[in-house]
């Protein structure tokens, strides 16, 4: 289990999360790690009631609690939390930090004309930063990370290994770019005739807000004439497709292999579960629910919750789907009325 960086007492650990402690404020605690997985000297953290089961069978030390999440029932000392996913997050930014970043231009690595930066940046082995781009300070870059022509990137921002960034792309502060993934690719965008199909060129860019996140082998492409846009503190899961000419709101989320087609639209606050699927041209209002695996094939209004495929209002397709319950036990009654014999 993940061992903290030092052990704290319970009572270090309830003052850093706002917590009440019910139980052995003196306990020490040396890790983190589920319900189920928990040892002594373990804190865990109940997460949904959907596992009190497990709360109540744990061999934890200590467990953070939601207040009204039951913790009376528990023989183990629980600490209340008025949100348990927010304290286990302030819990790891304490007992996990970030490991030190060893500032510098490491040997070998190509750097093309006019680069310029602020401050002090890190940037790994075999990476490239090619003519014209600018970083602002603070900037980490891991290995093999190549930056294009022309590039501006805030203050604070980390790109890990092998992410690329197309020429032209613009990165705000403090953004998160992880392994793998790709910001300003051309667009999948082509003329057809009877010659065959014949690509578009994209030199619209690529255009990132401040404190987005963009998860490993996600792919954002580059717009046709008006830049893709992803706006302040979206959150975008790994493995996410978002096609070109795309405008993305602020705080949205993407969850992994959600695609969206050219030219959709997100309002602000927007949630896209797992491997939901956008048509182009689509707008979504401002905070809408895109269930998982759904297909959405027209617009969304604002606040709407939809689901399936072709998507439609949640609610009118969790009757539909006990409607079809109830017409598959009425078969059923039917067909036992008819004798075995066929008369």
């Amino acid at each position: 289990m993940p061992s903290f960086a030092r052990p704290a007492t319970l009572r270090e650990l309830a003052a850093l999360v706002g917590g009440e402690i019910v139980g052995n404020s003196e306990l020490m605690i040396a890790g983190i790690a589920s319900l189920e997985k928990a040892g002594p000297g373990d804190l865990s953290f109940l997460a949904a009631l959907g596992h009190t089961r497990e709360f109540l069978a744990t061999g934890a030390s200590a467990v953070l609690v939601g207040r009204g999440r039951g913790s009376a029932e528990a023989e183990v000392t629980v600490v209340l939390v008025d949100d348990s996913h927010a304290a286990v997050q302030r819990v790891l930014e304490e007992f996990f930090p970030e490991p030190d970043v060893k500032w510098g231009v490491s040997p070998g690595i190509v750097v093309g004309a006019s680069v310029r930066w602020a401050g002090r940046i890190a940037v790994g082995t075999g990476s490239s930063i090619a003519d014209g781009t600018r970083l602002g300070s603070g900037c980490v870059l891991g290995r093999n990370v190549v930056v294009g022509k022309d590039v501006e990137i805030g203050d604070s921002c980390r790109l890990d290994d092998g992410v690329v960034l197309g020429d032209g792309v613009r990165l705000g502060d403090r953004v998160s770019v992880f392994s793998g993934a790709r910001v300003g690719t051309p667009g999948f965008g082509f003329v057809t005739s009877g010659k065959g199909s014949k690509r578009m060129p994209h030199p619209g860019g690529c255009i990132v807000g401040d404190d987005v996140e963009i998860g490993a082998n996600t792919t954002i492409d580059r717009g046709t004439i008006e830049a893709t846009v992803i706006g302040d503190r979206t959150k975008i899961d790994n493995l996410v497709q978002i096609a070109h000419n795309v405008q993305i709101g602020t705080d949205c989320i993407l969850a992994a292999q959600a695609g969206l087609a050219g030219s959709t639209v997100l309002e602000d606050g927007v949630m896209i579960a797992g491997q939901a699927g956008l048509a182009g041209h689509l707008r979504i209002g401002a905070g809408a629910r895109i269930a998982a695996q759904s297909g959405v094939i027209g617009d969304v209004p604002p606040g709407a919750t939809v689901s399936g495929y072709p998507a439609r209002n949640h609610r009118d397709v969790l009757r539909q789907v006990a409607a079809l319950s109830r017409i598959t036990a009425i078969l059923d009654e039917l067909e036992a009325l008819i004798p075995d014999d066929g008369s």
